[in-house]
């Protein structure tokens, strides 16, 4: 659909948005016209809402109410645009699989606008499979329900576990036929984010830039680079625009969030899937839902992407390719800098953010308060015998909560194997905690969460919605939505995957 061709109007719609507090503000249209190309969605055919998160609602002011459903739903599905926004499909390349690829871009998704809600916060609102865009590589631009279903329930249990990332406010699905590698239906997700801007960006206009022989061929990523930082970093705009210092602290702050973001991953046992530099986010945030999933029985080298036939992105790479992610994005950043040296320093800063936040999430989630000089290599000794052992991972370290008792025993034995020597250890380590053990067990269950998303009971929520009942969705989201949580009458959710849910292929395609 061309920029001169919109949806149709709709009046109620208008009539509601006009009550919703907020507007849009579209800034990403001040940039130059080889950032973005501008168009609207292409319409899916009988459009029904599939799920919607009131956490979401509330981050940008909209009532959850029918009306806002009704509204969202037409939105959504390309019948009808959002009130004031202005629809745009970016541009931006990326390294994929060590490749680098010179022009990749929205290919199924477009930016509506930046939100700004009643608090003078702004949030882009994103429609992914809205319908094909100059950057679609003879893809058809959609998106099927089983991948929708996925980023809205991972975006939302990410966020309640603590970890930055893109939200997810509502999924619609449709009559819209699609081929993948079966027949499917066409569908859509309205995701919400501070910044849909990636690493991939910065590095398509520094190869560009290379194919010109103007002086200034590097103006687009400065205008990016501002743009970004006035947008996203304000608080680093001490410095004067342009300087060597500007620009460092910007790429200072990126290495920091990036790293500490890993480390999280890590903690939590989350696996991307698919860490291209396309699909790193400038602010930190975990990005484009693909083949992820939560491990289930720990796994050093475990590989969530069916596609990935050499492990590149396995879970135990997942933080050295952060740090290379982040040695491209410094290549693609140099034209910025006067001193290039400086770039590189700040960028050794990765693996040192990364080991300290790591080390620092895994003694919180053995309830210690102090560190001692060995602690990294005697966290290691305790990761090494669960993946010796195949011990589920957020099973053991919620189990570990309730030690010393009997039952915690036990269970901790039984789940992993010979615990003695370090649990006694760990006996040890508790007597010197300066918090008593009520404390440290409470402190505990706040960062060792219940309920993950295990990637079968996304599969089980996909195959009933698949058949029109989208009540699982719902069931999940109450245990995911606050996943430190009991939630008597919900238990089996936090149990062991049967066989069959151990062995599912999720590939680049989900």
């Amino acid at each position: 659909m061309s920029e001169n061709t919109h949806p149709r109007d709709c009046k109620h719609l208008s009539m509601m948005t006009n009550t919703w507090a907020g507007h849009f503000n579209n800034t990403y249209l001040q940039l130059s016209q080889n950032f973005y190309t501008r168009q609207g969605p292409v319409p899916l055919k009988n459009p029904r809402l599939v799920t919607i998160s009131p956490a979401t609602c509330t981050l940008i002011d909209l009532p959850n109410t029918p009306a806002t459903k009704t509204a969202l739903t037409e939105i959504c599905s390309g019948q009808t645009l959002w009130p004031g926004s202005q629809p745009l499909a970016m541009v931006y390349s990326g390294h994929q699989f060590g490749n680098y690829n010179p022009r990749l871009g929205d290919g199924r998704g477009l930016l509506l606008g930046e939100w700004v809600n009643a608090r003078q916060e702004k949030w882009d609102l994103y429609l992914k499979g809205a319908g094909p865009t100059p950057y679609s590589r003879f893809g058809d631009g959609r998106a099927v329900l089983r991948s929708c279903i996925r980023e809205f329930l991972a975006s939302e249990a990410m966020h309640h576990l603590g970890i930055p990332t893109t939200r997810a406010l509502c999924v619609t699905t449709s009559d819209t036929p699609v081929q993948r590698e079966t027949l499917e239906a066409g569908s859509t997700l309205l995701r919400v984010a501070q910044s849909h801007i990636r690493f991939g960006h910065f590095e398509y206009f520094y190869f560009s830039a290379h194919n010109e022989k103007a002086k200034n061929r590097f103006n687009s990523l400065r205008e990016l680079a501002d743009y970004t930082i006035w947008q996203n970093f304000t608080d680093l705009t001490s410095a004067e625009p342009g300087t060597d210092a500007f620009y460092l602290g910007f790429f200072t702050e990126v290495i920091r969030r990036t790293a500490t973001l890993i480390a999280r991953w890590q903690a939590v046992g989350f696996a991307h899937g698919v860490m291209n530099t396309d699909n790193m986010s400038i602010i930190g945030d975990t990005f484009d839902y693909g083949p992820y999933g939560f491990m289930d029985n720990f796994d050093w080298h475990h590989i969530c992407n069916h596609s990935d036939n050499y492990g590149r992105y396995a879970f135990s790479q997942q933080p050295e390719i952060g740090y290379w992610n982040c040695g491209k994005l410094a290549q693609a950043l140099t034209p910025l800098f006067s001193d290039t040296r400086v770039i590189q320093q700040a960028l050794e800063n990765y693996p040192t953010i990364y080991t300290q936040t790591y080390l620092r999430l895994m003694l919180d989630k053995i309830g210690l308060i102090e560190q001692h000089p060995n602690d990294s290599e005697w966290i290691q000794e305790l990761l090494q015998l669960l993946h010796d052992s195949h011990c589920d991972y957020t099973l053991f370290f919620r189990t570990l909560c309730d030690y010393p008792s009997d039952s915690a025993c036990a269970a901790l034995h039984q789940q992993a194997g010979n615990l003695t020597a370090w649990l006694n250890n760990y006996q040890e380590r508790l007597r010197q905690n300066p918090i008593d053990d009520p404390t440290r067990q409470q402190r505990m269950k706040q960062v060792n969460p219940k309920f993950i998303l295990r990637n079968y009971l996304a599969q089980q929520a996909i195959t009933q919605a698949e058949q029109g009942n989208f009540q699982e969705i719902d069931n999940l989201m109450t245990v995911l939505t606050a996943p430190f949580t009991e939630h008597p009458g919900f238990e089996h959710y936090a149990n062991e995957p049967p066989s069959w849910g151990k062995k599912l292929e999720v590939s680049c395609s989900s």
